[in-house]
């Protein structure tokens, strides 16, 4: 069985998750950072192999009301570059309030300002992963 993998792609790094074989839970992985040169590209792809995955979630950023604006856009390219630089199936998922809900519970947890920077992006694609694992379910 092929492990899932989960990314919440932003302006400036892209955190991702990976699910257990089961597709049961989501782990957070790493922050990769974007770089001009799309090394990001490659990155991803080693952990793919490295973590035998066999399909990818990223999350789509929609407006409240249910709309894509330019960021969904954006993931939507990045996503249809993932379908076929991988040859894996990609799905997009609805990801509003991913990153707040992180934000929210490294708070609570009271993480420094500091740390919460380096893993909120991982937490927020372990989120859009383990809810898309779930409704799966």
């Amino acid at each position: 069985m092929k492990k899932i993998m989960g990314l919440d792609y932003g302006d400036r790094r892209i955190g991702v998750a990976v699910s257990d074989v089961f597709g049961w839970t989501a782990q957070g992985l790493e922050v990769i950072e974007r770089r001009r040169d799309g090394a990001e590209l490659d990155r991803i792809a080693l952990l793919v192999k490295e973590n035998e995955v066999g399909e990818i979630v990223v999350g789509l950023p929609k407006n409240m009301n249910g709309t894509i604006g330019p960021r969904g856009e954006i993931c939507m390219e990045f996503a249809s570059t993932l379908r076929e630089s991988l040859s894996l199936p990609v799905h997009l998922w609805d990801e509003r309030l991913s990153t707040v809900s992180a934000e929210r519970a490294l708070l609570e947890a009271d993480v420094s300002r500091k740390k919460r920077k380096q893993v909120v992006d991982k937490m927020a694609a372990s989120l859009i992963l383990q809810n898309y694992l779930d409704s799966k379910r």
